[in-house]
């Protein structure tokens, strides 16, 4: 499971797009988180790991920080989530998750999207209840027994835990992100994380090969190309 997580993950950085769309991405989310639980990183915690990603990314200080400022103006944006789900090339399930001002334009933009790659966009919760909301570690190790110790001392409620080609990666709800980060850096005040994250992680996996691999890939740029949309997810194990 972790080593599909981490495939998937790279599969979506290398559509991502120009840098400054990322940014962008990156400066929207972190406004709206700001705005909603206030700029201060100590006392909104979706702030610190959202400013934590965003710098692991490489995204500048003068963005995240021109974000912040924005958040603690007079007004601004008013933006609203919007989550649109279906079913992408070779019957994979992927789930669109946006921010946006103007709900008319990012639907008919991500219809869009499914509409030219064959695609079909789902109803509300029609692939949803497919996916857990979880928190993923992902950091280099082979001792899965021993993170599970140190975890289980912690109080952490663990998902799963997995040690392949020298990396571990740990799931657990979303709710336990912060624990699991705490307990690592006590035990472990040099480790680096590859991937640290809250994800929707599918249950089952669907295999898409062939001229479906190619399309998929089309569809995730086009996604990915949408002001937007903020992220994507899905359950495609592409196979060359």
């Amino acid at each position: 499971m972790g080593r599909a997580y981490q495939n998937r993950k790279e599969s979506m950085a290398k559509t991502a797009g120009a840098k400054t769309k990322v940014y962008s991405k990156y400066g929207r989310e972190i406004y709206v988180v700001a705005k909603s639980g206030g700029t201060d990183p100590s006392c909104n915690l979706s702030l610190r790991r959202l400013i934590d990603s965003a710098k692991k990314d490489q995204v500048p200080t003068h963005v995240i920080e021109r974000a912040l400022e924005k958040a603690n103006g007079a007004g601004g944006e008013d933006y609203a989530t919007a989550r649109y789900e279906g079913f992408g090339p070779g019957g994979c399930m992927v789930i669109v998750d946006c921010l946006t001002d103007n709900s008319t334009r990012s639907f008919n933009d991500v219809r869009l999207c499914f509409t030219k790659s064959g695609s079909k966009l789902g109803g509300p919760g029609s692939v949803a209840h497919m996916f857990d909301h979880q928190a993923v570690f992902v950091f280099k190790g082979d001792d899965e027994d021993a993170i599970l110790e140190i975890l289980m001392m912690a109080d952490v409620d663990v998902t799963d835990i997995e040690a392949e080609d020298g990396m571990i990666t740990v799931l657990a709800p979303n709710t336990e992100f912060f624990k699991i980060k705490t307990a690592l850096t006590d035990a472990a005040p040099d480790i680096e994380f590859e991937v640290e994250d809250i994800a929707y992680e599918p249950q089952t996996l669907t295999t898409v090969s062939g001229d479906d691999a190619a399309a998929f890939e089309k569809f995730l740029d086009a996604l990915n190309d949408c002001d937007d949309v903020q992220k994507v997810y899905h359950n495609a194990e592409l196979e060359d």
